[in-house]
């Protein structure tokens, strides 16, 4: 039985009793009914919201379906940078091991870096170019 047929039942089952709505029983009863009422209504309001909320997540799901299969289909080998302007890299070599390896500008400005090689300490100096090709950008 659901539970808004339940408390009709019991609705009619209150009635049956003939309990006069002015003693204290019947006062108490009837709070009793009144405040099951109000929770049946918000059990159906939160039904009706779970349902709105479920047909939402539906189609979230299906607009991530598709992003997916886009994805999916995209050939992404032709970006070799998570970023639109291109990314500086720089060769270094190792002044203890030779090993040559590539940092990229973010490890240029830190300052310095370990060689993948020998684990030693690498420190970057960054100085200030002064040429008139750099002097036009700023």
């Amino acid at each position: 039985m659901e539970t808004r047929e339940a408390l009709g039942y019991l609705k009619g089952l209150i009635e049956g009793l003939d309990l006069d709505g002015e003693t204290k029983e019947g006062k108490a009863i009837n709070a009793i009914v009144d405040v099951l009422s109000n929770i049946v209504e918000d059990i159906d309001d939160m039904y009706e919201g779970m349902e709105l909320l479920a047909e939402q997540l539906d189609a979230v799901d299906e607009d991530l379906a598709d992003v997916e299969e886009y994805l999916a289909d995209e050939d992404f080998e032709d970006y070799d940078c998570c970023c639109d302007e291109e990314c500086a890299t720089f060769e270094v070599e190792c002044p203890y091991c030779k090993t040559p390896f590539t940092v990229d500008e973010e490890t240029v400005l830190d300052g310095s870096t370990e060689c993948p090689n020998c684990g030693e300490v690498l420190e970057f100096e960054i100085e200030e170019c002064e040429c008139d090709e750099c002097e036009d950008e700023e």
